[in-house]
């Protein structure tokens, strides 16, 4: 697939794509996966990668998608469609009225949330039955599942991958590669890694002498220490801005981010536009300090990725991995999925329509998209 085939394809994402980091994952696999343009191994793989890093996993998984097909410019071909939608409307919010907003279009966005909740359930369901074949991949993935239920938060799905990988290297050994061993090689230092670390460093030291760098520092910061996606990169923020902002600032930017179609982490977005004197300038600079550490380690690991996953034991761990991120979905598909879209009998009614049209009748996702955007607005 060439860069321009992948722009287009992200775009649409883009476009579509709402819910929130666990629905664009149910997404990116019924495109890619169920479509038969990636194999289920490969995805796997792909997603593993990116629930260990700090960054947008949604985000990075599109970028590693794009990698895949055509490189570098690939990559930054997929970030681009998959961005697009979100910066605009979020850049349009920070700089325009957002009491203007027509109410049809909160109709069109309540009944996208209703099919985000489909979507999620897919993938638990699809992801499921592929990744968690086996009795100790079930058993791990419904334990994280309800540790997150118990316990949400960063810190629980923080100790939960490294915990998985040590069970699944445990439990799961039987688990062989795709590629043969023989491709495995000795792992090296990509040039992304160092540019991630000199930058890092730079982000840390550069406001004390050229305070106009504070906004990008900031937000390179939190795009490099935030794990979990865009639910928590609000109180990183918080904490990495100080009083830059008021608090109804932010609170403002996090709701618009929830309601918007894409990644959240275009929250950077409206922060920067409302923070700088030229806001097409600060939108760009938060846009891109937030995005890019993420990226850089996609970029920098990502051939010794699939070079360790020749080996047996790092499958394994791997697949401990996945079932963890099976149960994530699970717990997701609840908290904030469900109980965010749904919130009567008519909503339900939905839900069991739509799941009809995508199990039953097979409906293709832009059908589905329709459907859900027309329930929304006469539900409005």
């Amino acid at each position: 697939m060439s860069a321009t085939g992948l722009f287009l394809q992200f775009l649409w994402l883009g476009l579509g794509s709402f819910g929130g980091p666990a629905a664009h994952v149910g997404y990116f696999r019924k495109r890619f996966v169920t479509a038969e343009l990636i194999g289920e191994a490969e995805f796997a793989r792909l997603l593993a990668m990116t629930q260990v890093l700090p960054g947008p996993g949604s985000s990075q998984l599109g970028f590693a998608i794009g990698y895949r097909f055509a490189g570098l410019r690939g990559a930054l071909a997929a970030f681009a469609g998959f961005t697009l939608p979100s910066f605009v409307l979020m850049y349009l919010l920070a700089v325009g009225e957002p009491a203007a907003v027509d109410g049809q279009l909160h109709g069109v966005v309540k009944g996208l949330k209703l099919l985000a909740v489909v979507v999620v359930a897919d993938a638990v369901l699809s992801m499921g039955r592929a990744f968690c074949a086996r009795t100790a991949g079930k058993a791990l993935a419904l334990g994280t599942a309800v540790a997150m239920w118990f316990w949400p938060g960063m810190l629980m799905q923080m100790l939960l991958l490294p915990v998985g990988a040590g069970l699944g290297f445990l439990l799961l050994r039987e688990t062989r590669p795709e590629t043969p061993a023989a491709t495995a090689g000795r792992w090296r230092l990509h040039p992304a890694l160092l540019v991630f670390a000199v930058l890092f460093a730079v982000s840390l030291l550069l406001p004390v002498f050229w305070p106009a760098a504070q906004l990008f520092s900031a937000f390179y910061q939190a795009g490099s220490l935030v794990f979990g996606g865009g639910h928590v990169v609000l109180p990183l923020l918080q904490e990495t801005l100080g009083d830059a902002l008021s608090a109804d600032t932010f609170l403002t930017g996090y709701a618009a981010a929830q309601a918007v179609p894409g990644p959240m982490f275009t929250l950077a977005t409206y922060l920067g536009a409302t923070m700088s004197s030229w806001p097409p300038g600060g939108a760009l600079l938060a846009t891109a300090g937030v995005f890019l550490p993420g990226f850089l380690l996609v970029l920098g690991l990502y051939q010794s990725w699939e070079r360790l996953a020749a080996r047996a034991g790092f499958c394994a761990a791997v697949a401990g991995i996945n079932a963890v991120v099976v149960g994530l979905l699970l717990s997701a598909l609840y908290q904030p999925v469900f109980v965010s879209a749904v919130h009567n009998s008519s909503d339900m009614a939905w839900l069991a329509l739509g799941g009809f049209a995508l199990w039953v009748l097979r409906w293709p996702v832009p059908a589905l998209v329709l459907l859900f955007a027309l329930a929304g607005v006469l539900a409005g």
